[in-house]
């Protein structure tokens, strides 16, 4: 599954989209940037609720899918244009942390 598809199943909002064709393989939760780095696997989604503008560097080093900010968790304009900039796909979820977690399991 891609990521615009899981956009599109999942209802997340679009916040950045440059590599929407991405294919995503599992998930990680975490807010611990160290810990997101360390262990998140390439491929993946990760679902955190960290908005600021290091989340960008971490998903370019952990070669994350996309990040999936949870609970209504929005982000400022600087951090969308690096994360065009970066192709760092960002989607919005108003659920929480647990549910966005549940509908992306039930999805890819």
């Amino acid at each position: 599954m891609t990521v615009k598809e899981l956009s599109e199943k999942c209802k997340f909002k679009t916040a950045a989209l440059p590599d929407g064709d991405r294919e995503i393989d599992g998930c990680y939760i975490g807010d611990l940037l160290s810990w997101v780095m360390g262990r998140a696997e390439a491929d993946c989604v990760w679902i955190t609720i960290m908005s600021n503008l290091n989340i960008i560097a971490v998903a370019s080093l952990a070669d994350v899918s996309c990040i999936i900010l949870s609970e209504g968790v929005t982000v400022d304009d600087s951090i969308l244009k690096l994360a065009e900039e970066k192709d760092v796909n960002i989607l919005l979820s108003d659920k929480k942390t647990y549910e966005t977690a549940v509908a992306v399991y039930e999805n890819i």
